[in-house]
């Protein structure tokens, strides 16, 4: 029987631009350290994802020794953005739940209007008191997340992705099969489980971490962007709506909450604790 394993590990230093695969990753209550800290927001201080700019996906953030970013684009010359001074803080919006966050200021406003060709700036979430507080529905009192959609990490698995590539080989867009995970954008990936295996697990040890597992992952438009190019197709939605729904919602992955800090690696053993 295989040993259910850690395969990767994907931070996402601003909100809807492309990940990076660290070796390893530093869990914090609120998600793994230096993930979704950053995003972009419209003129209205709505946070921007690939939902509504699908060329989000072409752009890169690396992460900087201080806690800023180095932005990357095709086409636009690389920019450096420092964490900004948290003397202001301005209120945006993540699904209409507000969040204070600090503007990253208008050389890194003007780059990102540019590639967007949209009025959008960069901010940044700086002290733990500007997380926003979890569904309630699903976490206990206090726990928070960062610029993510709702919980601190998403988990997927090998075998669910290969499973549901089966599906779509089998439908009418088979063309656009087989998918990568990245078109669901996790923080952890793991391999050696049975297909839909994660659908039945309520707590989870990733190494020395161990996470609640608080709800299926609601997939969106997102999914059907092909995060190399930003072109949009109908998979997996299409399949999912055939055959992975959950209370109304297509689901790929769960949603986890760390019941505690520390480090996860590449190579973790993977325990199913509940």
């Amino acid at each position: 029987m295989p040993i259910p394993v850690l395969r990767s590990v994907h931070v996402h230093p601003v909100k809807a631009m492309r990940a990076l695969a660290p070796e390893e990753a530093e869990v914090q209550p609120w998600g793994l350290a230096g993930d979704r800290r950053w995003t972009a927001v419209d003129a209205t201080n709505e946070v921007v994802t690939q939902r509504r700019h699908p060329r989000m996906a072409l752009a890169t953030a690396e992460p900087l020794p201080n806690g800023g970013v180095s932005l990357s684009a095709p086409g636009h010359p690389t920019l450096v953005v420092e964490v900004p001074h948290p003397s202001t803080t301005i209120t945006v919006k993540v699904f209409d739940k507000p969040v204070e966050a600090v503007p990253a200021g208008p050389a890194a406003a003007a780059w990102l209007s540019a590639y967007l060709e949209s009025d959008v700036q960069l901010v940044h979430m700086d002290a733990p008191e500007h997380r926003r507080p979890v569904d309630p529905r699903y976490s206990l009192p206090g726990e928070t997340v960062n610029f993510a959609d709702g919980y601190p990490l998403l988990v997927t698995t090998t075998a669910s992705l290969d499973a549901l590539n089966s599906l779509i080989a089998q439908g009418d867009h088979a063309a656009e099969g087989p998918l990568p995970m990245s078109r669901f954008r996790p923080n952890l990936v793991i391999g050696g489980t049975a297909p839909w295996a994660e659908d039945g697990w309520t707590r989870i040890a990733v190494g020395e971490v161990s996470f609640r597992v608080a709800r299926s992952s609601g997939r969106c438009v997102v999914t059907t962007t092909d995060q190399l190019t930003a072109e949009r197709g109908k998979e997996p939605l299409r399949t999912l709506a055939r055959h992975r729904k959950d209370d109304g919602r297509l689901v790929f992955g769960q949603n986890l909450i760390p019941e505690h800090t520390g480090t996860v690696r590449v190579g973790d053993a993977v325990k199913i604790l509940d």
